[in-house]
């Protein structure tokens, strides 16, 4: 009977809001001036009537709550509210914009007014104007006629995200953007969620009191991971991230469709009033991180199982048999977490219509209530099983006792069969423990004595790198990810650790480290130190701070920009000089097999380093040419004869670096030209325009023309011929350099080169194979 009354008294109220509002439709502006008030029976449409603020009402628990707020004028969905934290009375609350540009909401019961704004000394010529992106603005009106920005609804954004409104930090004043639910669907009050940009991670993240429950993942190609495509189908991302701040906003490709995200109480992610989900952090309990974003920070309790779901169901408890407790003040995911984490409780039932405060209940068999589908009883949030919907009936002998039956047989009949092979296995693994600390031992003495070489004690690299954070990740290298490390004397480190699954054991280990520390050289990145602890082999490089080659050419034009002619040419000089080194100079011949924009990196002065030298082989400087059964390394940059039949040599390299000179003096990935109107691959594209002599059309667009054209002739030059099919027909590195250095005319013309793409046909150089 209460629940009817309360919706007869709130249909009243949205009648009687209708009536007094409409009222004043003909007399709406969008802005107020100084002196100007706005009460409940006033309504601000911004200029083309997208939005209109005004006060509303909601009601909850039987009482009226009234916020400034800005809505949608086509479905009327609130977006903003002012005053979230303290609800005003209806008939008698206020806005006012007085002559000292002080922008602020009161009410007479409360003497104490709602500051929205107010200037740090009085502003006498002020305007709050109601813009048609449903962004509420306070300006300073200059007297030349230009405007500055003093306030606006978009830095205090509630529970709903529309197109413009920003996620993020503001990284001058500290100031975060982000969404809080309401406490409850009738209370505007900041509940248990937030959603948030997380800008190292470049993703989207939603909070529950503090702990991140849900991460939208990667965004690639304009989508995020694990959002659905019907929730951001028509929308396009802005990514922001300087000096002055990083942030995430969203527009939408369709005018007509109003579109936005709204996070309720419960954690889910509303798109288009409540058509879809966006995310679901109402089914992410701690443990899960495999459910779309859930992520994991809790362990999951005993008595708990992977599938538990809370399920709304109509039941009939039997009060004799079923004890209960309550709690007046939560909202309803704390009672879920509540539940969750207390073995004791079934489920629970809301105490207030507007889903505040809760009763927990505990049963112990079905038999202490009844599921009746044909009357309405009372809701209840019961957990179950979603895999297997196995009610939880604490106390039942049913489904755990047939699993506890079924466990104590599985265990019983392994444990006799495992007994031996385990007492086994332990005498082993402890002599191959004693066998492995006493070469450990022998190990680090002899790389620090022979080499110089820095063996770091685990615990250190551990907190060097914040435990091996994703904070810390810079990135994955060819056999396993790299970090960011600070040692104890304050020098940052670039630390690699190694997949737990390679197959190297700590001889093979060794010898690779004597060789890799042996390499000096400038466009070499230097290995500083290693680390072996049980299974772990970490390698300690030094830390290069402009990160990689790749970062610079490809990713956006501002970035390009960065790297002019003459740091392109230098580090076309570098390159080749370290791989120089590696060829003929070095004690042992090596052959990179992965030389690729990635694994270029720039130290401070932007110099090239090679690195990542996982595929690297090595040979004496007697041997040039070798063969595997396992080609490795990237595709795109893969000589023909190493791609196809798994012959590498020094020249396997040379092709690499043709590639990559060609990547350098366009800006465009070898790869980045395939598609069905334009089948050219990079080196097809540069070779069908050398042959028009249109080659200075290959020059990437951001150096704006200013180069130096004679050295872009002679690094495509250098580039078609070092891409050539035969690896005879490539030249050495020593003559690459000669050529680059060079002022006189290179006499060798270049040949079709290999994986040439035409519209009908590829074939590789000359007319030896057709496809």
């Amino acid at each position: 009977m209460r629940l009817i009354l309360q919706k007869l008294v709130l249909a009243f109220m949205h009648l009687w809001l209708w009536w007094s509002s409409s009222i004043h439709v003909d007399a709406a502006d969008d802005s107020l001036n100084p002196g100007d008030t706005f009460n409940s029976s006033s309504q601000l449409y911004s200029k083309s009537r997208n939005y209109f603020l005004d006060f509303y009402s909601l009601l909850s628990g039987g009482e009226f709550f009234t916020y400034l707020a800005i809505q949608n004028a086509h479905d009327n969905t609130i977006v903003w509210d002012a005053n979230k934290e303290q609800s005003v009375h209806q008939n008698d609350a206020v806005l006012s914009l007085n002559f000292s540009g002080v922008l602020k909401i009161e009410y007479p019961s409360v003497n104490k007014p709602i500051i929205l704004y107010s200037p740090p000394q009085p502003i006498n010529n002020t305007v709050a104007t109601l813009l048609d992106t449903g962004n509420f603005v306070l300006q300073h009106l200059h007297s030349n006629g230009t405007t500055t920005l003093l306030w606006q609804s978009f830095d205090y954004p509630t529970n709903t995200l529309i197109p413009t409104m920003k996620l993020g930090v503001n990284h001058k004043t500290g100031h975060r953007w982000l969404l809080f639910s309401y406490l409850t669907e009738g209370r505007a009050t900041p509940g248990g969620f937030s959603l948030e940009w997380e800008p190292k991670g470049q993703e989207l993240m939603i909070r529950r009191r503090g702990k991140v429950c849900w991460k939208s993942g990667k965004l690639r190609n304009n989508r995020f991971e694990h959002i659905p495509e019907d929730a951001q189908g028509v929308l396009n991302y802005s990514i922001v991230s300087n000096g002055n701040e990083d942030s995430f906003s969203f527009t939408s490709t369709n005018e007509n469709i109003t579109y936005f995200w709204s996070l309720s109480d419960t954690g889910r992610l509303y798109y288009d009033d409540k058509e879809g989900y966006v995310a679901r952090a109402d089914l992410c309990y701690g443990y899960n991180n495999t459910d779309g974003g859930c992520q994991r920070w809790q362990d999951i309790p005993k008595c708990r199982i992977p599938g538990d779901v809370f399920t709304k169901k109509s039941l009939y408890p039997n009060y004799e048999n079923v004890t209960y407790e309550e709690n007046e003040n939560i909202s309803h995911s704390d009672c879920e977490a509540a539940c969750w984490s207390n073995c004791n409780c079934s489920g629970f039932k809301e105490l207030y219509t507007d889903g505040s405060g809760c009763r927990f209940y505990q049963w112990n068999s079905s038999k202490d209530y009844i599921v009746d589908g044909t009357v309405s009883g009372e809701d209840f949030y019961v957990l179950e099983n979603k895999r297997n919907i196995i009610p939880h009936h604490h106390g039942t002998k049913g489904w755990i006792w047939i699993s506890t039956v079924i466990a104590t047989t599985l265990l019983i009949i392994c444990a006799l069969i495992l007994c031996l092979a385990i007492k086994k296995r332990k005498h082993v693994l402890q002599e191959k423990k004693r066998k492995e600390m006493t070469l450990m031992e022998d190990f680090g003495n002899d790389l620090n004595k022979k080499h110089g070489l820095k063996v770091l004690d685990y615990s250190l690299v551990v907190a060097a790198t914040n435990e091996f954070s994703s904070e810390n990740k810079l990135g994955q290298g060819g056999f396993g990810p790299v970090y960011k490390g600070t040692l104890p004397t304050g020098e940052e480190v670039a630390i690699k650790r190694l997949a737990r699954s390679s197959a190297q054991g700590i001889v093979e280990f060794k010898n690779e480290l004597t060789l890799i520390c042996e390499l000096q050289h400038m466009n070499l990145v230097q290995l500083l130190g290693c680390c072996i602890h049980e299974e772990e082999k970490i390698l300690i490089y030094e830390y290069m701070p402009n990160k990689s080659l790749d970062f610079y050419l490809f990713e956006d034009g501002t970035r390009s920009k960065l790297l002019d002619w003459n740091k392109r040419f230098s580090i076309i000089q570098g390159i080749a000089q370290g791989l120089l080194y590696l060829h003929k100079y070095s004690r042992l011949k090596v052959i990179h097999r992965d030389l690729k924009a990635s694994n270029i990196l720039l130290d401070e002065n932007m110099n090239p380093k090679i690195s990542d030298f996982g595929m690297a082989r090595m040979f004496t400087q007697q041997d040039s040419i070798s063969n595997t059964n396992k080609v490795v390394g990237t595709y795109g940059y893969m000589s023909p004869e190493y791609a196809m039949e798994g012959v590498f040599s020094t020249k396997s390299d040379v092709y690499s670096f043709g590639v990559l000179l060609l990547e350098i003096v366009t800006g465009r990935k070898n790869t980045s030209f395939y598609d069905d109107d334009h089948p050219l691959n990079l080196v097809g594209h540069v070779w069908e325009l050398w042959k028009d002599d249109k080659y200075f059309e290959l020059v990437d667009p951001s150096l704006n023309e200013v180069f130096d054209h004679e050295e872009v002739q002679r690094c495509i030059h250098i580039g078609l011929l070092c891409v050539e099919h035969y690896a005879n027909d490539r030249p050495t590195m020593s003559n690459i350099i000669l050529m680059l250095t060079s002022k006189s005319e290179i006499v060798s013309l270049p040949q079709i080169p290999a994986f040439y793409v035409q519209r009908n046909h590829c074939f590789y150089s000359r007319n030896d194979y057709f496809y």
